[in-house]
């Protein structure tokens, strides 16, 4: 067994540090000789905030965290959550080697500069994705069937029986499900509906056709997705190139009685779009997890609207997603370290870097 290293796990209000420090333990005891500990953001609400800027603006907004300026140097391994991994970060932890993110969106770490670096960074694919996947079918069933609308009547005093789309309320059975982004949600997506005996039409530029074709759905184009889905449900990812993939024309192109739901990110959207084609009626519906703003402006034009469903970015939110991410984000990294294939490697090239396969064997022999 070669030398043993020094990492530094922060926790939050989502993923304590205790669970990434039992993580730590399990899988990669035998190469870490101390867990440097703490938390990045133990409140909630301000988590939240954090977060979705990091999100929106990338990791270089956010200041040192105190514990990485006090003992960042002595560490080779930095995980935690939505930790924002910046240049701050690798200047105050020269010794830096890899960074662990337990879930499957790295916006919070600067993916170009660690692997200038030399930096190895791994992530959580589908971590949530089970969860994700569960709550999109709900998302439509909730909204096309009035259910929230159904108990918050209920809840006012009132025995509301119509509803927008009472004309045309829609059972799933032979209608066609459109699913914008064909990863490992996407896909959990179509298998959990294939029991209702829809139509799924997929687009995603980047899955092979025959990919799409093996799980019982039909590749087309944008456009046609738009025009011919009775539900329309997002979980592409969000990249420079995919803010507001989603606008006014393909909305405008929907039928009347079809309905929208994203459980992946708003600026997918052109949430301005979104609002109008809803206030117009030119859409049944729409079920909505993510907002531009969390918690959501109170001027949304969502807000007064009678034919969305609105939540407040649960979708992945299940005790078995969040506790078991650490564990996961581990055991990867301890595959690589036990000269396995890890499988959530995001800066492959790093394996390369000659530095890097210095200490890789110093830590490994």
């Amino acid at each position: 067994m070669g030398r043993k290293v020094k990492a530094l796990v922060l926790g939050d209000a989502m993923i304590r540090v205790e669970g990434f420090a039992k993580a730590v333990a399990r899988h990669l005891g035998p190469f870490v000789s101390e867990t440097i500990q703490g938390e990045w953001e133990s409140n909630w609400s301000e988590l939240q905030r954090r977060r979705l800027e990091v999100e929106k603006q990338g990791p270089e907004i956010e200041t040192l965290d105190p514990l990485v300026a006090q003992r960042g140097a002595e560490a080779e391994m930095l995980m935690g959550l939505f930790v924002p991994v910046s240049t701050k970060y690798m200047d105050a932890m020269p010794n830096l080697h890899v960074v662990g993110v337990s879930r499957a969106g790295v916006e919070n770490v600067n993916i170009a500069e660690a692997t200038k670096r030399g930096i190895l960074v791994f992530n959580v694919e589908g971590r949530n994705a089970e969860a994700v996947s569960d709550f999109a079918v709900g998302m439509m069933l909730c909204e096309a069937r009035n259910i929230a609308r159904a108990h918050y009547s209920i809840k006012s005093g009132q025995w509301r029986k119509t509803f927008s789309n009472s004309d045309f309320v829609p059972e799933f059975k032979d209608r066609t499900i459109g699913l914008v982004g064909f990863g490992y949600i996407g896909r959990l997506v179509a298998r959990k509906l294939s029991g209702f005996n829809v139509n799924i039409l997929v687009h995603d530029p980047f899955v092979p056709a025959e990919d799409i074709k093996a799980l019982g759905a039909t590749p087309v184009d944008k456009e046609q997705l738009f025009k011919e889905s009775d539900f329309i449900s997002v979980h592409a990812r969000l990249t420079e190139d995919t803010k507001k993939y989603i606008g006014k024309k393909e909305l405008s192109v929907m039928k009347k009685t079809a309905y929208f739901i994203n459980t992946a990110r708003a600026g997918l959207v052109d949430q301005d779009a979104l609002a109008q084609v809803l206030q117009n009626n030119q859409i049944a519906g729409a079920a909505l997890d993510v907002f531009t703003n969390e918690p959501i402006d109170q001027d949304s034009p969502f807000l007064s609207l009678d034919n969305v469903t609105l939540t407040t970015h649960i979708a992945g939110t299940t005790a078995d997603a969040l506790n078991n991410s650490p564990g996961l984000l581990m055991e990867d990294i301890a595959r690589l370290m036990n000269g396995q294939k890890a499988r959530f490697i995001k800066n492959p090239q790093v394996l390369d870097d000659p530095n890097f396969q210095a200490w890789l064997r110093e830590v490994t022999a």
